[in-house]
């Protein structure tokens, strides 16, 4: 394709989105991930963004903070009801390093590495995040109870096991396709172990305490 079919194609495409968009549906799905991970307070969500994809170019190529600013428009609103801490992953370039507010990487004990992530090299939503949260800094993992990926940034890496998918209703934002999940201790134990929602469904292990053996 040549470099003039190329540039009315990338018109062509910002054309039909309409980025005033971008900002409801980030929050919907953002609050379907959170009633249904029961986020709270305090919590970690890691942010994976490329807006390349949004404007429907390959990751990497075409990203810009105009759609990031809309995204972080969507996660403070958000944010401001539940009170979880978001997290956005940068790039490869950085190691998939992460923007955080400083309070948080105290709060759960994260080191703290120097690098200022630009959208050459960090990527365009991470540059945004660290332009404006309210005291910025950047860590290179955290393991978050719930996570967001919108256009197949790979943020499996920075979230808790166990990991449980969550289809949102709107599947793309944009030109991007959305991914999410929260997580979920571990269930633990043999036979005998008991989960919260066997208990609550049926009270055989309470029922029958005096006939099993305990492990004293």
């Amino acid at each position: 394709m040549s470099q003039t079919d190329h540039s009315g194609s990338t018109a062509d495409q910002e054309s039909e989105l309409d980025l005033g968009q971008i900002r409801p549906l980030a929050e919907q799905v953002l609050r379907e991930l959170a009633q249904a991970g029961k986020l709270e307070a305090g919590q970690l969500v890691v942010i994976g963004t490329s807006t390349s994809e949004v404007l429907g170019h390959h990751i990497g190529t075409f990203g810009t903070e105009e759609v990031a600013a809309h995204l972080f428009a969507a996660v403070e609103a958000v944010r401001a009801e539940i009170g979880f801490y978001p997290v956005y992953q940068c790039c490869e370039h950085l190691n998939r390093a992460l923007v955080i507010e400083r309070e948080a990487m105290r709060e759960y004990r994260l080191e703290q590495v120097a690098v200022v992530p630009v959208p050459r090299a960090g990527g365009s939503m991470a540059s945004y995040a660290y332009k404006n949260l309210q005291q910025a800094c950047v860590v290179e993992s955290i393991q978050a109870h719930a996570g967001i990926d919108i256009g197949g940034t790979l943020i499996g890496m920075h979230l808790k096991p166990v990991a449980v998918p969550l289809r949102p209703s709107i599947r793309m934002i944009g030109h991007a396709t959305v991914q999410m999940a929260y997580t979920r201790p571990k269930l633990i134990g043999g036979a005998r172990a008991v989960y919260a929602s066997v208990a609550e469904d049926s009270k055989i292990h309470t029922d029958r305490a005096s006939d099993i053996d305990t492990c004293s």
